[in-house]
């Protein structure tokens, strides 16, 4: 049963591809060399119950399969075609698989996007020819697809069993190396996997799509190096996830890795941390290592989520708990305080040198009798302030490492692992040293459906994993994300008046932007003479005051020394304008500038910042991070897709790794989280209602336990897209 009452809204047109009742292979052949040969191999030896029609002018049978010279005498109807050609051929089959009504094509050639030039321009074509005609076109430059519960093997892998995880990989590689990880586990299957290659037309949201509609895929695991439509892989991913896990390899974590991934697929990768950031606000679980992706996949396959992120841990060996609970501190897990009632059975039942406190240390309480064990699982699952059980050691190992005569108590002990997990909700994972040798307690538990690990670390990953499931799934329906601001006409024609005059909002523009949408902006003035200046002494009188240059071809106001602080009286007005002045002409003589912004000091407090960014892959995207140092050099910064939710906005906060500084770092007062949360919903509200807006930064905002105060802002117009292509858009 599905966590979550989920649904997308409506039925893939990829079931009939991807499950097809009849596929072409053009260019089969019997050359074994070829892929049209390795192709036909793996659905004759899978046994593929739909037709085959191998399609080569030059044969009338190929492995025993009647061969047809072109696509057009293909006699009956298949629903997709594995194109094996090269890619010169392609845009002229695409046109006879439309003709003759093929769905779907699975184009393996490369030399398109993904090298430019020529590349392009044939791709270009060939997607003509597919909107013209009707084609999904799967890839071109991909390896290829499978479908075990229908023994649809186009790529002829062997030894790889049916299960229930579906996998898109653009890496052929990477998908083999999972499958040969899976072969020497024993206990994974697959379900589909696809090589989307470089997506021309078919992208990652459409195969995820699938993977959550198909029945017989239980958690979704892609490989990714660049998306073509991030924005709606987003909403897809929010979707699925709220119906079954999904998990997400993302490459490209560093600038060589962006490099090659570009020059592999043609993809665009943008910012790693960001993209790790919007993928988990949908649900995503990520995962940080390659060998991470199967082991995760598995453990969530089979558990789906914990109810929150209290782990107990059973151990045999004390220095095997210790490193069970550093590495679960480091993934942001906690161990459990187990309740004095679950202590006291634990010492009913273990030695007396035994620690009760987790991580629980049985100190040879289990030597004799390993199916102890099982026993403290079941006590501490009864805890409720236990949400996940982590057992750490030997298990499975106690008839090799010390007697024969211990293997009834390790099997009965598997045995009472199993009735416990299947009596409770919260997850049971299991590592023993012994893993790799699969005794007959571990086999159990597997052929049960329990996770049994080689690694504390993949372990805890899939610990961690459970636990973020569970949180967001538990949070779903509070989600609701902040509806769009309605346009005010004057602000609409202010970001008209900019672009007609190529320039970017003055910084009393941006902050008139942001007052007019409820976002508290201290009073400021506009001094565009001597007699205004004064005016603004008089209305300010003793406050502290900044004063800034107002000009829009000096960005950088402190590089140009156009900003002085701390002013108190008319005369150190009059004085800092004339310094301003003379600074901002003899950085830039050519500058315009219309006058200087008065305002009053802002009240000491906590740097941040927020931005906005319209990025081409995700679309508009709000950072939050603390200012200063933090931001520049730790890079200690959160982002999240707008729209936000409540939710989305208090996350961007707790994420922080320098958040103790909001929380009162050193004696200071915590600073007030809900106004800051507030602010950041109004940022993203007011982003989707002006499409002209480009970038915004606000830099800094002071926080402090009174509230914010925005001391600067800066929206940038876009001025090269055509607005009523956006409007459409």
């Amino acid at each position: 049963m599905n966590p979550i009452e989920g649904h997308l809204p409506s039925r893939s047109p990829l079931h009939d591809i991807l499950a097809p009742t009849g596929i072409a292979v053009i260019g089969a052949s019997s050359d074994s060399t070829k892929r049209g040969y390795k192709a036909m191999v793996g659905l004759i030896k899978d046994g593929y119950r739909g037709e085959i029609y191998p399609v080569n002018p030059k044969a009338d049978m190929i492995l025993g399969v009647k061969a047809w010279p072109s696509v057009t005498s293909i006699p009956g109807n298949p629903q997709l075609a594995l194109i094996c050609t090269p890619a010169a051929t392609v845009p002229g089959l695409i046109a006879e698989c439309g003709r003759r009504g093929i769905k779907g094509a699975v184009i393996l050639a490369s030399g398109f996007a993904e090298v430019g030039g020529e590349g392009a321009e044939l791709e270009r074509e060939m997607m003509a020819k597919a909107e013209a005609h009707g084609v999904r076109i799967i890839g071109p430059n991909t390896s290829g697809m499978f479908n075990l519960h229908h023994r649809i093997n186009l790529l002829a892998l062997d030894n790889v069993k049916p299960g229930d995880v579906g996998i898109i990989s653009q890496s052929g590689n990477m998908l083999l190396s999972l499958a040969l990880e899976a072969q020497h586990n024993g206990h994974v299957g697959f379900s589909t996997y696809v090589g989307p290659g470089n997506q021309s037309d078919i992208g990652f949201n459409d195969y995820l799509r699938y993977l959550g509609e198909d029945e017989h895929t239980r958690v979704a695991t892609l490989y990714v190096e660049g998306f073509r439509d991030g924005r709606k892989f987003l909403e897809v991913a929010r979707e699925v996830s709220a119906m079954k896990p999904v998990v997400v390899y993302k490459s490209g974590s560093t600038e060589q890795g962006q490099k090659a991934a570009s020059s592999h697929t043609g993809a665009l990768a943008g910012s790693y941390a960001m993209t790790v950031d919007l993928l988990r606000q949908s649900g995503v679980s990520m995962v940080q290592y390659s060998d991470e992706i199967l082991p995760v996949a598995e453990g969530l396959g089979l558990l789906q989520k914990a109810r929150g992120k209290r782990v107990a841990v059973i151990s045999d060996g004390g220095g095997q708990a210790t490193i069970a609970s550093d590495r679960l501190a480091e993934a942001g897990l906690e161990l459990a305080e187990l309740s004095e009632s679950t202590r006291a059975q634990l010492r009913e039942v273990l030695f007396p040198q035994a620690s009760t406190v987790n991580p629980v240390d049985v100190a040879g309480s289990t030597d004799a009798n390993p199916s102890l064990l099982a026993t403290c699982m079941e006590i501490v699952a009864a805890d409720d302030n236990v949400d996940s059980i982590f057992l750490v050691g030997m298990f499975g190992g106690y008839s090799v490492r010390f007697a024969e005569s211990l293997l009834g108590d390790e099997m009965r002990g598997a045995e009472a692992m199993v009735d416990l997990a299947n009596a409770t909700e919260k997850p049971l994972v299991i590592y023993s040293l012994y893993t790799p040798i699969k005794p007959p307690a571990l086999r159990r538990l597997h052929e049960a459906g329990l996770p049994v690990y080689a690694s504390i670390e993949h372990s805890v990953r899939v610990l961690a994993a459970l636990g973020d499931r569970g949180q967001h799934l538990a949070q779903y329906h509070s989600h609701a994300r902040t509806a769009a601001v309605e346009p005010l006409p004057a602000l609409d024609a202010m970001f008209r008046q900019a672009r007609a005059e190529g320039r970017d909002l003055l910084e009393y523009e941006a902050k008139q932007l942001l007052r007019e949408h409820g976002v508290v902006v201290p009073l400021e003035l506009v001094a565009r003479s001597e007699a205004e200046l004064a005016e603004a002494a008089a209305r300010f009188g003793d406050t502290p005051l900044a004063m800034k240059i107002v000009s829009r071809d000096i960005l950088h106001k402190s590089d140009a020394g156009g900003v002085r602080l701390n002013l108190v009286g008319e005369a150190a007005l009059h004085e800092a304008r004339e310094a301003i002045l003379a600074s901002c002409r003899a950085y830039d003589p050519d500058a315009e500038i219309e006058g200087v912004l008065v305002t009053p000091m802002a009240q000491k407090g906590v740097e941040v910042i927020i931005g906005v960014i319209r990025d081409p892959i995700f679309g508009p995207v709000l950072m939050f991070g603390l200012g200063g140092v933090f931001v520049e050099i730790l890079e200690d910064v959160a982002f999240r897709a707008i729209p936000l939710s409540r939710h989305d906005a208090s996350s961007m906060v707790d994420q922080l790794k320098a958040r103790r500084v909001l929380e009162g770092a050193r004696g200071e007062a915590a600073v007030d989280k809900e106004a800051l949360v507030d602010l950041l919903l109004q940022v993203s509200s007011l982003v989707e209602a002006y499409p002209d807006l480009k970038e915004l930064d606000l830099n800094p905002v002071i926080v402090n336990a009174d509230g914010y105060a925005v001391v600067d802002a800066r929206v940038i117009v876009d001025r090269e897209t055509d607005v009523s292509d956006k409007e459409a858009h």
